[in-house]
């Protein structure tokens, strides 16, 4: 079942399945995309800030929206109006994580009935429950009829 508008509520809560990452992904993602040492190499990663390999940020980001798609069914789907990211710690090769999503507000629309904004408070956690992303977006939601 797809989520409308009207079907959410604040303190709705969603949590996504486990996922694990592993060094050749942090490496991957790295390469393409935030190539600095301490993402692609052991050795440089130890010399770093980081002290050990750790996942850039945005791959971070990159599954905690995975799985925000995975487990926030949204209809129309999980559409970004903005969004407040932190990173309190790294993500490791090995670290396996899961994302508790809360809703934080909602908001109709005044000028477009068909839809209304939600804030949607997520954090991605490893397998310790430590937090490696907070993230709070808002999002733009269909109410019921408007799609």
């Amino acid at each position: 079942m797809r989520l409308h508008l009207e079907d959410l509520s604040i303190g709705q809560r969603f949590v996504s399945r486990p996922l694990p990452v592993d060094a050749p992904a942090i490496k991957a993602f790295a390469g393409q995309f935030d190539p600095q040492p301490f993402h692609l190499d052991e050795q440089a990663a130890e010399a770093s800030f980081f002290a050990g390999l750790a996942a850039s940020g945005w791959h971070t980001a990159a599954l905690t929206m995975r799985l925000i798609v995975e487990s926030v069914p949204l209809a129309g789907g999980v559409i970004g109006g903005g969004v407040e990211v932190t990173w309190p710690r790294p993500t490791r090769p090995g670290d396996v994580l899961t994302v508790e999503s809360e809703v934080v507000d909602i908001a109709p629309s005044r000028s477009r009935p068909e839809r209304g904004m939600i804030k949607l408070r997520s954090e991605t956690r490893n397998q310790r429950r430590e937090v490696v992303q907070a993230m709070t977006a808002k999002l733009v939601v269909p109410r019921r009829g408007g799609t």
